[in-house]
């Protein structure tokens, strides 16, 4: 069990995919996401999620993504956030995303 402070450090907020290419140098199958986060700014992201999604299904959609890790490195690309998405029986991703549309850099909770 965590505590709500716990919860509370976790920064989780909507954004809308502005540019998707591919990474052929990730491990597994892997998007390079560009994500505008309004008054956060614009990261970046590595997502696996070339199994349900084209790149041009994604440009332009909303997604969740926690904003407040560290960036991590994965091959010669640096990811500032983390989409959120749900596995299916797969173990393929399956995005989440708000119900209605949101301003970009809204917080979740």
């Amino acid at each position: 069990m965590i505590t709500w402070d716990d919860f509370e450090k976790i920064d989780i907020r909507t954004g809308t995919i502005l540019e998707v290419t591919d990474f052929p140098k990730a491990r597994k199958p892997a998007y390079q996401l560009t994500i505008d986060f309004g008054p956060l700014g614009i990261k970046h992201s590595s997502a696996q999620i070339t199994h349900h999604y084209t790149k041009e299904a994604l440009s332009g959609r909303q997604v969740v993504a926690v904003v407040n890790f560290p960036p991590r490195q994965i091959a010669n690309f640096f990811s500032e956030c983390l989409v959120l998405g749900v596995y299916d029986e797969n173990n393929q991703v399956i995005l989440l995303q708000p119900d209605k549309t949101t301003l970009n850099g809204q917080r979740i909770g």
